[in-house]
């Protein structure tokens, strides 16, 4: 974490004015940031548990994939500028919810709200907030699963609560957005109006090709349980024939 310590972040950020505060600043915002990639930790191993509990109970996997990120100091300066709030530690802790943040990437919608409910239903887990832009999707189209969750961190002074953001979206969904990304649309103001429409277009596409998918999955699984008990029902009558 280190590397992203720059001058310029903390010649923002409220440290002081001696060479010793500046130091101690430092060394707090990085005792800080530690915990937030302790917390990304104890949410992705729960996240995995669960993974390989469902493949070894359903025969799949609800993820696909499981990516990570802690916001770069310069990003968090930004965002407490933009939203006027004080730059202090504590001010951060509190008033930034996405400072940690995981993204789950599910094969089909309907795993999207299992892994939330497998993971939101355990018991050291809170759920600060949650927004279900699937079923009410932004403007521009965008649709994922977003939850703020404070999970407990265990350290060598004690426990400590941390806010982790989880997205969770689809195969799909994140290839959709990560081309919205790459497009940088919102620097621009001519044509904006076109480009969101367009984009909602895509997504709507994309999404419609999720159900289809899922639709398909569902008929296939179903001819497999039907295949499955057919074999079982067999068998039984073959012993008592016997």
């Amino acid at each position: 974490m280190n590397q992203y310590l720059g001058l310029e972040f903390f010649n923002r950020y409220t440290v002081g004015d001696t060479p010793e505060e500046l130091i101690s600043a430092a060394d707090k915002f990085t005792e800080m940031m530690c915990w937030y990639e302790c917390a990304i930790k104890e949410i992705r191993t729960k996240l995995e548990v669960l993974n390989e509990e469902f493949q070894a109970n359903k025969s799949r996997n609800p993820i696909e994939s499981i990516k990570s990120r802690i916001k770069s100091p310069m990003s968090i300066y930004e965002k407490m500028e933009r939203r006027g709030y004080e730059i202090t530690l504590d001010s951060i802790m509190e008033s930034l919810h996405d400072i940690a943040g995981v993204r789950v990437i599910c094969p089909f919608i309907d795993d999207i709200y299992s892994v939330a409910e497998m993971l939101t239903k355990q018991d050291d887990i809170t759920v600060l907030e949650r927004k279900d832009y699937i079923k009410n999707p932004k403007p521009n189209g965008y649709r994922s699963l977003h939850l703020v969750l404070e999970v407990p961190i265990f350290l060598s002074t004690g426990k400590r609560k941390m806010k982790v953001e989880v997205q969770i979206r689809t195969i799909a969904m994140d290839f959709w957005a990560s081309l919205e990304h790459q497009i940088h649309y919102k620097k621009f103001k001519e044509d904006k109006v076109e480009i969101v429409e367009q984009l909602a277009e895509c997504a709507t596409v994309i999404y419609e090709t999720d159900i289809k998918m899922q639709d398909i999955h569902k008929e296939l699984f179903a001819v497999k349980d039907f295949r499955k008990e057919y074999s079982f029902r067999e068998n039984e009558i073959q012993k008592v024939g016997k």
